[in-house]
């Protein structure tokens, strides 16, 4: 139990430390704070976000992003839809992991709900809309003009580590 619970303990470390950091202003940025209590306040400011959209080899599945770039207001809640169609004559399940760049944006780039959080089961020559709602913060560093969100289907069994595949 003792061993399960420092590995929990663990896996909580990092959130607490990025929310330390956040309220403190450590870790080499100053932060304001910008959130009223119906939470997050938009800004004027506008961002534009690139959407990739890969498939590992091991999935023969088509993928890819509706809108390819947007504009998008920080703090405003947003949707990004993705479409994926599965060309084989079996039910395939599949896992997307993501990555932001530059990494320095993810801090700011929030996922309110996304496909990327549990596997998709597509049928034999299913096609399925999947979006992603997320909002950038307004505290959004100035030197960060352009946002890429990037995702990578991977076949069930064959992606990267299961530490990777639950970011």
């Amino acid at each position: 139990m003792v061993a399960v619970g420092m590995f929990g303990f663990g896996f909580a470390l990092w959130p607490l430390y990025t929310v330390l950091c956040e309220v403190t202003g450590l870790g080499g940025r100053a932060i304001q704070v910008s959130e009223s209590s119906e939470g997050v306040v938009a800004s004027d400011r506008t961002i534009k976000i690139r959407f990739d959209a890969s498939v590992n080899s091991s999935l023969p599945w088509h993928f890819q992003a509706k809108e390819k770039v947007g504009e998008y207001q920080l703090g405003v809640p947003s949707t990004a839809l993705y479409l994926t169609m599965n060309p084989d004559s079996n039910t395939i399940t599949g896992q997307a992991t993501y990555n932001v760049t530059p990494p320095e944006a993810s801090l700011y780039f929030v996922k309110t709900e996304c496909f990327c959080f549990t596997e998709q089961t597509l049928l034999a020559n299913e096609s399925k809309e999947m979006p992603v709602y997320f909002y950038i913060k307004p505290d959004l560093p100035e030197h960060i003009k352009d946002i890429t969100l990037s995702y990578t289907f991977y076949r069930q069994g064959y992606g990267p580590s299961e530490h990777m595949a639950h970011h």
